[in-house]
């Protein structure tokens, strides 16, 4: 979210994909296919034009063949919803989930002054939806798709698990059918009270967002307020230095899911700055995929 950090590690993830070394098998994993599909068919809700910047899409990561176990992860880059850190945020997150057998999209959502909230999280719910639609054709099962996000992908990925239906029976397009509800949910430094309207009437969203932004009209996206017992087992890893998102919103997300009896787990690390997607270099932050991968073990997305 901070700008410097992210315009240096923004990569394209929807670029062409380059094949991995072979003596790399983990990377090998997930890249043996991918594919680029738009969540709309048409004109995306919202947009104003047919511009890449205004077509959200997800790009698919199999896992190799023979490897899948049925699991799906929709993974959301941040990016302080003015950019995408598609790199330490998306494809290697993504990397990461195919070469443990689940099939993973790395959602490409909408941001910027011509996709102000709601509309990213239209996205949101819409790829989870799409997902679940065309599970037989991905070759996974419905009730196996999670959601993980980082940073303004974090907030995106709560407001999603927060504000989820069922789905809309009647609805002419099959994918509105399908529940928007991840099965499980996880959360890498997410900015959770990017929205919230201090004392000066200033939201760090609206800083981010620049001119002509009212923090007034973005308030009531908190993902805190919103949790209910209905909000999938979740979660959560934070640094306690991080200066661009404090630990003091995420441990309020934190109360509040158990409040409210959600199975949730907590990772707070001493040191670690913002925006390390799987914990690049720093020896402590490494070990919290590690930590990840025993709560998915547990919770049933990988095999024991």
């Amino acid at each position: 979210m901070m700008r410097r950090s992210i315009r240096s590690a923004l990569a394209l993830v929807f670029a062409p994909v380059t094949p991995a070394s072979a003596q790399d098998p983990v990377r090998d994993a997930a890249f043996i296919e991918t594919e680029v599909v738009r969540l709309w068919p048409g004109r995306a809700p919202g947009a104003t034009a047919d511009t890449p910047e205004q077509t959200p899409t997800m790009t698919i990561f199999r896992p190799q063949k023979g490897r899948a176990n049925g699991a799906a992860v929709v993974v959301a880059p941040g990016g302080g919803y003015i950019e995408l850190a598609g790199n330490i945020e998306g494809r290697q997150v993504a990397d990461w989930f195919a070469s443990r057998g689940v099939t993973a999209f790395v959602l490409r959502y909408r941001y910027g002054p011509t996709a102000r909230l709601p509309i990213p999280l239209l996205d949101g719910a819409r790829a989870i939806r799409s997902v679940r639609a065309n599970a037989k054709r991905y070759g996974i099962d419905p009730a196996r798709v999670g959601m993980i996000g980082f940073s303004a992908g974090g907030h995106l990925s709560a407001m999603t698990a927060a504000a989820a239906d069922r789905g809309y029976a009647t609805a002419a397009d099959s994918v509105d059918r399908q529940s928007s509800r991840p099965d499980f949910l996880v959360l890498g430094y997410p900015w959770l009270e990017a929205t919230v309207v201090d004392a000066q009437g200033h939201s760090p969203y609206c800083t981010f967002a620049g001119k002509a932004c009212d923090p007034r009209q973005y308030e009531r996206f908190v993902p805190t307020k919103a949790v209910t017992a209905a909000m999938p087992p979740t979660f959560i890893y934070h640094t306690n230095s991080d200066i661009v998102v404090r630990a003091d919103g995420i441990l309020r997300f934190y109360d509040a899911l158990r409040a409210n009896g959600v199975a949730t787990e907590l990772h707070v690390f001493a040191k670690g700055e913002h925006g390390t997607g799987l914990g690049g270099s720093d020896p402590a932050l490494a070990r919290w995929p590690e930590l990840m991968e025993h709560w998915l073990r547990a919770i049933g997305v990988l095999g024991r």
